[in-house]
């Protein structure tokens, strides 16, 4: 998304907006946004700006106090973290109505007993990943451009979807690939894929399960025809290069019966 279009998006109708919600990264295709600039826009408006950092918390330099931001979530499960333990960082002057009452924690927000060991979990988690960041976003990044790079060779009319650089960590999540293979269903390539020992997605988790071409992708301006042609391919602490290799051995089969099973070879 682009700053302007977030102030024409307000300037349509400036009363109707209470709030202004951006993602800092993209979960689909890895796109990283100019949050910074959207809040000074938001402010100019008099609005708060929230961002949802969950995909960039401990992969991304994530500064709230420089970003400008209002409000900010982050979830632990996306660094190492336990999962359903999360964050809403906030400023001391943001307005923040309780959805929850009872004992009054976390400043009155949200009241209920607190999850000690799953706190304790994520700043543990949190800490290692922010101190490892640099050097496992080179990684990492490295392995992506290798898939990305080895998708272009294969000759099989892959596209690459959104913004990439080959080195480029800060624009892209490091860990995140995103193509578009044309004459496939991302379905049928997702089983053939998972049945040659190698596990992808057609889309977010938030997702899984509908039978829909993603909307990100439309929302980028292709196709129906190209959007459930998508698929998402994400490395992360585990992953090797063995693993990208094996990636890309596998893709030319994969492409060849999905397309044959959809028509199209």
């Amino acid at each position: 998304m682009q700053p302007d279009a977030v102030r024409a998006a307000i300037e349509e109708d400036p009363a109707s907006v209470g709030l202004v919600s951006v993602m800092w990264a993209n979960n689909e295709v890895g796109t990283v946004q100019d949050v910074a600039t959207m809040a000074a826009i938001s402010h100019e408006h008099g609005l708060a700006f929230h961002t949802d950092a969950v995909q960039a918390a401990g992969h991304l330099a994530v500064d709230f106090a420089e970003s400008g931001v209002d409000l900010m979530s982050i979830s632990a499960h996306k660094f190492g973290g336990p999962l359903g333990i999360g964050a809403l960082v906030a400023k001391r002057d943001a307005r923040l109505v309780a959805l929850s009452h009872g004992g009054g924690q976390e400043r009155g927000v949200r009241s209920g007993t607190l999850d000690v060991p799953a706190i304790r979990g994520f700043a543990v988690a949190l800490t290692e990943a922010v101190e490892r960041r640099e050097a496992e976003a080179a990684r990492v990044g490295v392995l992506r451009d290798r898939f990305l790079a080895g998708t272009q060779a294969l000759d099989l009319d892959i596209r690459i979807t959104g913004c990439w650089t080959p080195g480029d960590v800060s624009n892209r999540l490091p860990g995140n690939a995103h193509i578009t293979i044309p004459g496939c269903e991302g379905d049928s390539m997702l089983y053939l894929l998972d049945a040659a020992g190698v596990a992808v997605s057609t889309g977010s988790a938030c997702q899984a399960g509908i039978p829909q071409p993603s909307h990100v992708v439309l929302a980028m301006g292709r196709s129906e025809e190209e959007a459930r042609g998508s698929l998402r391919v994400s490395f992360g602490w585990t992953s090797t290069e063995a693993d990208v290799d094996a990636v890309l051995a596998a893709l030319p089969e994969a492409v060849e019966r999905a397309r044959r099973a959809s028509g199209a070879a």
